[in-house]
């Protein structure tokens, strides 16, 4: 028998357990005095831990300067400087850690009965370089995001418990789905039922079972009992026990494990593990552990997985065979998507407990090859697996929630932001597996982090040292701007077209309050918004009256706006002197005209020579505009054959075309002012300011668009996509890879090469779309788009990165600096395809159908991005829409891509795919 009854072994912890992890004191949120002296250092200890108006108690205050004195460690020990104390004049930060309840006050909100607003009056800040500041807020700062350590006991797990429930900001975590997860027969159910996630063979005594369990179908390997009372149970108890021991569930398990399950017993129990041929001590031990039992909660007898026997070159090692205990962190990002995080591993004697916080922390590869496992596809397919299933895990975990009430989850706005499981690897039949045995809050990320400070000191980079709470941070941030905008005003200018369909649903997920301002009376979204304005906008040579009256139009209807933003390239200059008019954060207009008229954008940039340096000039290209033939023959002259002709202020590529000598540039130049004389001619391409052209030197390279979030003219966000080949003579997209397949320092270039075009055009606050090739000198820029990313982009970096461009352009419009992840991490590969009318028109009314592609989009096959609503094909056309595959790199979702075009019809002899996808190998 292993336990900590004091006539047993020496072993005071359990043989692969964590439940004497979470021993009471700084971390289980215990009572008493913090043990004294425990953090070895040097750093300032007369720093105003008090907050004003808020005083603690003696042993409150003891605990607060523990805490204090933890982080100093950390930071120490991590080579970054100690904490400034500020509180005189404090700085403002997002990130902001509370070290006392006292810091913290919850006042009820306004016009929402039973929930609160929770302010912060004190805390430490961080700000990038390492630096934290302590900081005193008057008045109080607003949380819009809260995670709390949790728990239930005396102390501070029961104030942060209380401080989360109920609370108006999103909260990632809850008293209330914490004792969810610390019930771990309810877990193993879930995790096997719904997540086909491996469990160790449990069978679970309990005395009047949680809602949540009543019902119970039984599971292979699980099996519940459900008593009528604690007392005079020995028969069926032995009976149970009996056939649990001798079943074909326990497999090559020798050994059992009897605990208690259920909140009020985290952290607090003697684990026991006997031989699984002793059936009378261990019904001896559940008789004895039943008599403690309260209502919810169970006894637990489990099987106690075997670690694997992996096979080591050579001769075996010396010594006692050893163990190796899993860590995962898996966070819940956009779309409410599971992600793993970062693994971690401890390794230990078979015979030994394994604890959490006295072993040392390591990376899988280096824990498996401890063990004669370091061949590095056995590790890939033990690091597949456990991805899998922690991810499994974290989803059943949502699916449970999703279902719950508000008062079950401890708020409307409470969730599961995050999730530590810890796996057993073990063998099942004859395959290394890993056997979930319990969930937890911040054991596993606090594992990880402790690995992390391996690399605190600066030694070469390694994949260990990037952060398990990144995922977790980018979720904290998304949620924090869902509460800052929801209720915001904001007046948008033209509605667009089919492509921007999303823009309506996501105006509805985030609580924002639209007011439109649209040409067309009876446009679709005119029923979707608070307020419809039909105005006429197409007419952009009288743009400055228009901004006038649509002002006087927002006054007279008393609309208190935060914003007004656009995003559809026909509107930006209007808006930007709405804006003005209404004195609202924008761009200049001086800025969105010179970036909306193509050739002006260029000849400034040209002249843009710094300093700084590099300067914008490095990037632009030679062009002249074009208003007449004179004009033409005046260029033809002055920019380098063959050129590229386009309209001045379009968009889509339409009118785009290749000229290799003066009689196409003026054959191109009669053919557009023929065909393209008006805003009724092809709506919603520019046409309204014109159709002058301009003739620009053609460039050789790739094609690239950068993505760019913008706010006072820092560079917030920045997302590179490759694109493939266009079709010559004309530019029309065909193909697009994400994220870039370009290596790191060609990546930078493209960034600041658009990051320093924006600026130089003065355009500082909004999201940019820039298009730029990239040549043998560096990249050159196309254009510039002062508006978000067209086509198909906010979707794919909404899907890749978990970042919304749209909802970006909101907070800027609104004023508010958006908090976006500096590096944010692609959760994947993205290769799409467009399909033309001209091209594909057959195709799209046979074997790539609407119905077809929109039922693979729905089963996950592809990823379908719809441009146009009608198959009507025109010599000026814009494609029809993209199709795209995803995979885990490239080249996958590459293969994937082609087999699928293949098998539609979409690819074929006059639309070689195959040739529009070689730009990604």
């Amino acid at each position: 028998m292993l336990s900590l009854d004091p006539l047993g072994p020496k072993w005071d912890c359990p043989l692969g357990s964590k439940d004497l992890e979470e021993e009471e004191g700084p971390w289980g949120g215990g009572s008493g005095l913090p043990p004294p002296g425990c953090f070895p250092g040097s750093w300032h200890q007369d720093v105003g831990l008090d907050c004003k108006g808020s005083l603690e108690g003696a042993e409150a205050r003891a605990w607060t300067v523990y805490y204090y004195s933890l982080l100093q460690s950390c930071l120490q020990q991590a080579g970054l400087p100690e904490t400034q104390d500020r509180s005189q004049v404090p700085r403002t930060g997002n990130m902001l850690l509370c070290l006392s309840p006292t810091w913290l006050t919850k006042v009820p909100a306004l016009g929402q009965p039973g929930e609160a607003v929770l302010l912060v009056s004190k805390a430490v800040s961080f700000h990038p370089g390492g630096l934290t500041f302590l900081d005193d807020f008057v008045p109080p700062r607003r949380a819009t995001y809260f995670l709390a350590g949790l728990g239930l006991g005396p102390g501070r797990g029961r104030e942060a418990a209380e401080l989360a429930r109920d609370l108006t900001c999103p909260t990632g975590a809850s008293a209330e789905l914490a004792r969810l997860l610390e019930d771990r027969l309810l877990t193993r159910r879930l995790l096997a039922q719904h997540g086909g996630v491996a469990v160790p063979a449990t069978l679970a005594f309990t005395y009047k079972p949680p809602a949540l369990l009543r019902g119970w179908e039984a599971s292979p390997g699980l099996r519940l009992v459900e008593l009528s009372g604690k007392e005079d149970q020995q028969t069926l108890v032995k009976e149970e026990v009996g056939a649990f021991l001798h079943s074909g569930a326990l497999a090559d398990a020798l050994q059992v494990a009897v605990k208690l399950s259920g909140w009020r017993w985290r952290g607090r129990q003697a684990l026991r593990v006997y031989p699984r041929v002793e059936l009378s001590t261990v019904v001896d031990t559940v008789l004895a552990l039943l008599e403690k039992l309260e209502e919810e909660e169970s006894v637990l007898v489990e099987a106690v997985c075997p670690p694997a026997r992996l096979p080591f070159p050579g001769s075996p090692p010396p010594g006692p065979e050893l163990a190796v205990r899993i860590c995962a962190v898996v966070c819940r990002t956009q779309g409410d998507r599971p992600l793993l995080s970062k693994v971690v591993c401890s390794v230990g004697r078979e015979d030994r407990p394994l604890r959490h916080q006295s072993s040392l922390p390591q990376t899988l590869e280096a824990a498996l090859a401890r063990c004669g496992l370091g061949e590095a596809g056995q590790v890939a397919v033990v690091r597949r697996r456990v991805k899998a299933a922690a991810e499994a895990a974290l989803a059943a975990v949502l699916a449970l929630e999703a279902g719950l009430s508000a008062e079950q989850r401890g708020g409307r706005r409470a969730r599961t932001d995050f999730l530590g499981v810890d796996f057993a690897l073990t063998v099942e039949g004859r395959v290394l597996t890993p056997v979930a045995l319990e969930l937890n809050s911040g054991l596993c990320l606090e594992a990880c982090g402790a690995l992390e400070g391996l690399w605190a000191a600066q030694r070469p980079r390694s994949a260990a040292e990037d952060a398990a709470a990144a995922p977790l941070v980018e979720t904290m941030l998304r949620r924090s701007a869902h509460c800052l905008v929801e209720g915001k005003q904001l007046l948008l200018i033209g509605a667009g077209g089919v492509s921007k369909k999303f823009v309506w649903e996501a105006a509805r997920d985030y609580g924002l309050k639209l007011h439109l301002v649209e040409s067309d009376p009876n446009h679709f979204a005119s029923q979707l918004v608070q307020t419809f304005i039909h105005f006429d906008v197409t007419e952009h040579r009288r743009d400055e009256e228009n901004a006038r009256l649509l002002a006087e139009l927002v006054r007279a209807r008393g609309l208190q706006l935060d914003g007004c933003f656009s995003y559809w390239d026909d509107c930006l200059v209007l808006t930007a002197l709405l804006c003005q008019e209404l004195g609202l954060p924008c761009s200049p207009p001086a800025a969105m005209r010179l970036a909306k008229q193509k050739s002006c954008t260029q000849l400034h940039l040209l002249r843009c020579h710094g300093p700084p340096w590099p300067a914008p000039s490095l990037h632009a290209v030679p062009c002249c505009p074009l208003e007449s033939e004179a004009d033409v023959e005046k260029a033809v002259h002055q920019v380098p054959l063959p050129g590229v002709m386009k309209l001045e202020f379009g968009a889509g590529a339409v009118g785009v075309r290749l000229v290799e000598d003066a009689p196409q540039c003026h054959e191109h130049f009669s053919q557009i002012a023929r065909d393209l004389q008006g805003e009724a001619d092809h709506p919603g391409i520019g046409l309204g300011w014109g159709n002058a052209m301009l003739l620009m030197e053609f460039i050789e390279g790739t094609e690239h668009d950068v993505d760019l979030v913008l706010f006072g003219g820092r560079l917030l966000a920045a997302f590179v996509s490759d694109n493939g080949p266009t079709r010559l003579p004309g530019f029309t997209e065909t193909a697009a890879c994400m994220p870039t397949g370009l290596a790191p320092e060609q990546e930078a270039q493209l960034v600041q090469a658009a990051f320093r075009c924006c600026l130089g055009c003065g355009l500082l606050d909004g999201v940019f779309n820039v298009e730029l090739k990239l040549t043998g000198a560096g990249p050159k820029l196309i254009e510039i788009n002062p508006r978000m990313g067209g086509f198909y982009l906010r979707d794919w970096i909404l899907e890749l990165y978990g970042v919304d461009l749209l909802l970006a352009a909101a907070m800027v419009a609104c004023g508010l600096r958006p908090a976006l992840p500096t590096h944010p991490r692609a959760r994947g590969h993205l290769v799409g395809v467009m399909c033309l009318v001209s091209q594909h028109l057959q195709v799209l009314s046979s074997t790539a159908s609407r119905e077809t592609l929109q039922a693979l989009h729905d089963q996950g096959l592809l990823r379908l991005n719809w441009l146009e609503e009608v198959l009507v094909p025109g010599e000026y056309e814009e494609p029809y829409c993209s199709v795209a595959c995803a995979g885990s790199s490239p080249a996958e979702a590459r293969l994937r891509l082609l087999g699928l075009c293949q098998g539609l019809g979409i690819d074929g002899p006059h639309y070689p795919v195959a040739h529009f996808l070689s730009h990604f190998k």
